[in-house]
């Protein structure tokens, strides 16, 4: 599976918690959007992660 930054971003826009946790990330680490956006995708999509099958299905 790949790293795709606009079906990424859909997922982020359909998802609240994503939202939550994607300011969090962003306040915590003093992180652009793009990089906290990828940071969410390694730590909650790729390898088996949480969102891997609604992330999936946005392709």
């Amino acid at each position: 599976m790949r790293y795709s930054q606009p079906q990424m971003q859909k997922l982020i826009q359909n998802n609240k918690e994503l939202q939550q946790k994607l300011k969090e990330l962003m306040a915590e680490h003093e992180l652009e959007k793009i990089y906290a956006v990828k940071a969410l995708y390694h730590a909650e999509v790729a390898d088996g992660g949480k969102y891997q099958k609604e992330y999936r299905a946005l392709d």
